[in-house]
């Protein structure tokens, strides 16, 4: 059962913002959004940090591996000129300023546990942790702002499960294996996460006839959107948040 909102904003702006910043989760918010998808590594001193790749030099300057740096050179540097002048400067986002802009502005969080290779299980723990650390009274109230963790590691997700169990998670598939339910139920998965290109209506029935949340990424056309909520979808991220707003395509 899904109990979340129904549409996010895709990594904060989604194609408006620099993905994964401060300013893309304030594009976000002028544009009516109250949920977001993120993703989060963690630097060479065990700190969260607010990045997809685990690499530099797409959206960050530089060059070398996330986990090369630690926390303060890594939020020192450009994660803004890449998408546009006007961004030069706005910085790598550590996860406990991120979580802080989204529960001061009423921002409910799907956080996608990104690990590098090799840090899977760190990775998993340190995230769960925190968060549980941060909504624990939530978590306690049952309240729905609590968020919802995901990743493509089951090894993360597994980490994550056993450092914060009261943490609602989510099993995160590009293309749905066979095996699927026997992931999902060993991780104690509320939703599964997927690819909407490669999902299909009867692969959307058996998930949610299973009794999961059904999640897809990433949603760019309004008919599309539209088509794959017929299935059954409960919910998606986009990065078009100017055609599909958050109550829907606009």
């Amino acid at each position: 059962m899904w109990t979340y909102p129904r549409f996010l904003a895709h990594r904060g702006g989604g194609k408006l913002a620099p993905e994964n910043t401060i300013a893309g989760l304030q594009c976000g918010l002028d544009h009516g959004y109250r949920a977001v998808e993120f993703d989060v590594m963690l630097a060479r001193d065990g700190v969260p940090v607010v990045m997809h790749d685990p690499y530099l030099g797409r959206t960050v300057a530089g060059s070398g591996n996330v986990f090369d740096y630690d926390a303060a050179e890594l939020v020192a540097m450009d994660a803004g000129s890449w998408f546009g002048a006007r961004f030069q400067g706005e910085p790598v986002p550590l996860f406990t300023e991120f979580v802080d802009f989204c529960r001061t502005h009423g921002i409910w969080m799907n956080i996608e546990i990104k690990p590098a290779d090799g840090f899977e299980e760190a990775t998993g723990k340190a995230v769960a942790e925190l968060t549980r650390a941060i909504f624990g009274l939530e978590i306690a109230r049952e309240d729905p702002m609590v968020p919802l963790l995901s990743s493509f590691s089951t090894v993360a997700l597994a980490a994550a499960k056993a450092a914060a169990p009261d943490l609602p998670r989510a099993l995160l598939i590009d293309d749905v294996p066979p095996d699927w339910l026997a992931q999902a139920r060993v991780l104690e998965a509320v939703a599964v996460h997927t690819n909407h290109k490669l999902l299909t209506p009867a692969l959307a029935r058996q998930i949610k006839d299973a009794g999961f949340g059904l999640f897809c990424y990433t949603v760019n056309d309004a008919a599309r959107a539209g088509e794959i909520m017929a299935w059954g979808v409960d919910g998606m991220c986009t990065d078009r948040i100017d055609l599909i707003g958050p109550a829907g395509p606009r």
